[in-house]
């Protein structure tokens, strides 16, 4: 089950006013666990990005300006997500702006329930409790200690760990290994363990001796009403 983590940063909180992507960070799961396979991009937005937005992800309009604009990398971004589903913290912002700019360039939009909100189910997992992308790193004790800023990369990759805790967490049966169906990962991911198969062997036979015959038959002439004599009784009489 192939799935894609997504995130983005943008100039400001609203498309309609304008507004428009700087960043999109993606980062591919298969069965829930990363793969190591990501995509990553910054977008010149062709537009000022707002002083308060810069401050959340320290993108700036002069860091932006020699980058690729949507129409450049909207490709290579339909081509990685494919037509898999995507995880999102907030789906609703991410979706309204990513559809903005497809719309824009000629592209179909995508569905809303293409995407898993991740913040609506932690909503539902934890009711009334902080659902942050930084509390949720602090309850299920994920490092988030280089998160200084938001980043649309590092934030999926955080919210990749996020989303298998809320699957569950890490299963038994699972180890570490360097490749998960044929995807290498920078740190190693999970698969499952390899099962040994050896030689097919006859069942063993173990008669018993006659001193274990007789203390077997000395033990059970203790026993008060066993089931079997009732079992016995019961069919005589049918």
């Amino acid at each position: 089950m192939r799935e894609i983590v997504l995130d983005t940063e943008t100039t400001g909180l609203e498309p309609s006013e304008g507004h428009r992507l700087v960043e999109i960070g993606c980062v591919e799961l298969i069965n829930h666990v990363s793969t190591g396979r990501n995509f990553h991009v910054y977008i010149n937005p062709q537009r000022e990005v707002e002083a308060e937005a810069a401050a959340v992800h320290g993108l700036t309009t002069e860091f932006l300006s020699d980058k690729p604009v949507f129409a450049e990398v909207v490709n290579d971004f339909r081509a990685f997500i494919g037509d898999d589903k995507l995880v999102i913290h907030n789906a609703t912002f991410d979706m309204r702006f990513l559809n903005h700019e497809l719309t824009m360039h000629g592209f179909p939009t995508m569905p809303s329930d293409r995407a898993i909100d991740t913040l609506a189910m932690v909503r539902q997992r934890f009711p009334g409790a902080p659902a942050s992308l930084d509390a949720l790193c602090r309850r299920f004790g994920i490092d988030n200690s280089g998160r200084t800023l938001h980043g649309a990369l590092l934030d999926a990759q955080l919210l990749a760990e996020v989303y298998l805790e809320l699957q569950g967490g890490r299963q038994p049966g699972l180890i570490l290994a360097d490749n998960v169906l044929g995807g290498t990962s920078a740190g190693g991911g999970l698969a499952m363990a390899p099962i040994r198969k050896g030689e097919r062997r006859e069942p063993r036979v173990f008669t018993p001796t006659p001193e274990e015959l007789e203390a077997h038959s000395a033990m059970v002439g203790k026993l008060k009403n066993p089931i079997w004599e009732k079992l016995r009784s019961s069919s005589a009489a049918e």
